[in-house]
């Protein structure tokens, strides 16, 4: 427990500095938890490091998420998605199936999975000119969530949630740590009214409460098919990059996706 307790404050603190001083230090630091992330994913689907699938998928993440790659200037989303669909299943061809189609197909997964998350977590800390006021917001109505839904659980969780995918998550949990998701929403609209509404701001702290939990659950989900209990051990007791950034990684391309966050 105490190992889990400094580690965690060590990164927290770098986490919260990097984020705070924004511009290259937090692009890269996205760029560097996407590598190892889409690397855990690799990991946990059986590809070799270095097969040439799993090269397409470090690609395709590196150019999702590295600073210096202008790809957004270039290509849009949908041909993106394309473009990393025709490599993959040309491979299948170039290498006479040793790359399978279920590889193919666990990549491009994964590298919009993994790459697009991180992507638009460092999308949204450029937002000029209040990038830092809005992930400040997505995070701490995403980590209220996460610590909301865990001790409304543990004091009054009767209902199981979801067992045959997370068997501890309470239905009790999850409306308490919607609704305090909701009410860190409403804290920052108070302190900016001029950039979010009172209105807005329920509509966001329910959205990030709604869809965060579900990140929680698709990550559950993923690793009970896989039989493993965490994604890697970057941190000790904490799990590796996926098992800490779940919710993250789908919150923050669903916030722009549905435009709930300025562009």
């Amino acid at each position: 427990m105490k190992q889990r307790i400094v580690s965690g404050v060590i990164a927290a603190a770098v986490f919260i500095t990097l984020l705070i001083l924004g511009g290259a230090w937090f692009e890269w630091l996205m760029f560097a938890l996407a590598v190892i992330g889409f690397d855990e994913y690799r990991k946990m689907n059986g590809l070799a490091r270095g097969s040439l699938v799993s090269l397409a998928g470090f690609a395709g993440v590196i150019m999702l998420t590295a600073p210096v790659i202008p790809l957004w200037d270039e290509l849009s989303v949908m041909a993106f998605v394309w473009l990393a669909l025709f490599v993959l299943l040309a491979l299948t061809v170039i290498t006479k199936n040793a790359v399978t189609i279920d590889q193919a197909g666990y990549v491009l997964l994964g590298i919009l999975y993994v790459g697009f998350g991180f992507h638009y977590m460092a999308e949204t800390r450029v937002l000029e000119p209040d990038g830092l006021f809005w992930t400040l917001l997505v995070f701490f109505c995403i980590w209220i969530t996460d610590s909301g839904a865990y001790f409304t659980g543990y004091a009054f969780g009767r209902t199981k949630l979801w067992p045959a995918i997370s068997p501890n998550k309470t239905v009790e949990g999850a409306i308490g740590g919607l609704v305090l998701s909701i009410v860190v929403a409403l804290i920052f609209a108070i302190t900016r009214d001029d950039l979010l509404s009172i209105p807005q701001a329920i509509v966001l702290g329910g959205a990030i409460g709604i869809v965060g939990q579900f990140g929680d659950l698709m990550q559950s989900a993923y690793k009970r098919v896989k039989g493993i209990k965490d994604s890697g051990s970057l941190m000790p007791g904490h799990g590796g990059v996926l098992d800490r950034t779940d919710s993250w990684i789908i919150v923050f391309p669903f916030l722009h996706m549905v435009a709930l966050l300025p562009h």
